[in-house]
């Protein structure tokens, strides 16, 4: 007796995009999963963290309570930057595009988005210093030069390292919102 739902060879339904009867379009939503770098490191903060606290026990219960809640706000100051690292990245909804980054968030209208492409140029490996050739989605916004382009997501971020299919179908994605959203 063949088991469909089991097997690796039954055909995908196109229809994968369609949202589900519970999902709320009005809602933030970020059009593709975080990387693995992403994911990586915010597990490797968790477990920074977890550690910190069972310091912080410790020094409770061994010490004083005030180097016990120093330590104690020093995990939770982990734990947040751990939490932010993984919301960062592009989020959409009809109300416009949001770049999240870790200490700032930039949010565009869809009425002031002109135009979000992918261009070939040199970004950053990992947002360190370093340069590579890559891709990067650019917002073009109305009214701006065109120097004064942001780069919403590249090939070489923590999110898409070594996954550049992964990039186009997430540029694809915010290039679909981008169009169904924005209409002149």
């Amino acid at each position: 007796m063949p088991l469909p739902f089991l097997t690796a060879d039954r055909t995908f339904e196109a229809a994968d995009d369609v949202p589900l009867p519970f999902e709320d379009r009005d809602r933030w939503r970020r059009p593709y999963r975080p990387g693995p770098w992403r994911v990586g490191v915010a597990a490797l903060w968790l477990l920074l963290a977890s550690y910190v606290l069972f310091a912080a026990v410790i020094i409770a219960l061994t010490g004083t309570v005030t180097g016990a809640a120093v330590v104690f706000g020093l995990a939770l100051a982990v734990i947040a930057g751990a939490l932010r690292l993984l919301r960062m990245g592009v989020w959409v909804s009809p109300r416009g595009l949001r770049q999240v980054g870790f200490l700032m968030t930039r949010t565009a209208p869809w009425d002031q988005v002109a135009a979000v492409r992918t261009v070939q140029q040199p970004v950053r490996w990992l947002g360190l210093p370093r340069t590579v050739q890559g891709q990067a989605l650019m917002l073009v916004r109305r009214g701006r030069s065109a120097d004064d382009m942001p780069m919403l997501m590249t090939t070489h971020n923590a999110d898409f390292l070594g996954r550049v299919e992964a990039f186009d179908r997430a540029a694809d994605a915010v290039e679909a919102w981008a169009a169904e959203n924005n209409r002149p």
